[in-house]
Order: C-alpha cells, then sequence, then structure tokens
C-alpha cells in the first residue's frame, strides 16, 4: 500500500451503489472513458489505452473554448478488476519523457476499486505530486470538485434497473 504525504497527495474516496466492475469498466475501456473523463463543460474527445504494465494511458481534453491538450503517460502496474496505476513521468515503454509546456505538473495516479456492501463499490482516486507545490496547483485547479463531478459522470451512466 501506497503511503500517503499530505504535503504531496491528494485523496478522494467514494463509495457507490454499482458494481466495482462497472467502475472498472469505465476506466479500461477508451470507448467509456471519452464519456466521464473530465468534468463538464470539459471533454475527453480522444483516450487510447494500452492495459498492461509500460502500455500507454493517453486522453485529449477539449476546453469549452475549443483549445485541446493531450496528455500521456504509462501504466505502472495493474491489478484486473482493482488497481491502476499510471504516471504522467514516464510514456509508453517506460520511457522518460517531457510532458510539454503546458502540463502544469505531473503526477501519478493510483486507482483503487473495491467492492462494498451489497452489490456496490469503494473507490478511491489517489494522486501523487512530485512536491507541495504542484499538489497545491493541482488543488487549486480544481482536483476534489473536479474528481467528484467526473466520478459523478462515471456514476450516471450506470445501468439502471433489472
Amino acid at each position: 500500500m501506497q503511503s500517503l504525504d499530505p504535503e504531496r497527495d491528494l485523496v478522494l474516496t467514494r463509495t457507490a451503489d454499482v458494481p466495482p466492475s462497472f467502475v472498472w469498466e469505465c476506466w479500461t475501456r477508451p470507448d467509456l472513458l471519452v464519456r466521464w473523463f473530465c468534468p463538464a463543460p470539459w471533454q475527453t474527445v480522444e483516450a487510447e489505452i494500452d492495459l498492461r504494465p509500460g502500455g500507454v494511458f493517453r486522453t485529449v481534453m477539449r476546453a469549452p473554448d475549443g483549445r485541446t491538450w493531450s496528455n500521456v503517460g504509462c501504466y505502472l502496474a495493474i491489478v484486473p478488476g482493482e488497481r491502476l496505476v499510471w504516471t504522467g513521468a514516464l510514456g509508453p515503454g517506460f520511457r522518460p519523457h517531457d510532458a510539454g509546456p503546458e502540463v502544469p505538473f505531473v503526477m501519478t495516479a493510483i486507482i483503487d476499486i473495491a467492492p462494498h456492501g451489497a452489490g456496490g463499490c469503494a473507490y478511491t482516486a489517489t494522486v501523487l505530486h512530485a512536491d507541495a507545490a504542484s499538489r497545491a496547483r493541482h488543488e487549486a485547479m480544481g482536483f476534489h470538485p473536479g474528481w467528484n463531478a467526473a466520478f459523478d459522470q462515471l456514476l450516471a451512466m450506470a445501468p439502471t434497473g433489472s
């Protein structure tokens, strides 16, 4: 388990009445990821996922004014159905790369998904930053409201009824 550093790390924990497998699918299928990954009115317009250690995790986000940002990283660890770890500090194949001048900070994200209650899930997103200033920039950009809104969008995609 990752040791948290409150000076450098941000954490979002939620529970939801959806199966963990649904949340996993939303994180690992590009066609689903583009539907929820960033909070409206922003959009994720492209996603590329090569779900293996060293595989690419790439998204392109579009701002309301039409500007786009590409974020490229690589998966560090995958526990099917339970945990995804990726970083923007490395590109595909674990190659160090320059994230580019438009990236305000580099991060490593850990997504944990576990069963909770009768058919629901516990969801934890932990984001590691290199320093306190990067963490502060991410928090000021709206980490908690943004990641909460994105997760709400994911939940809105859940099938209803049986």
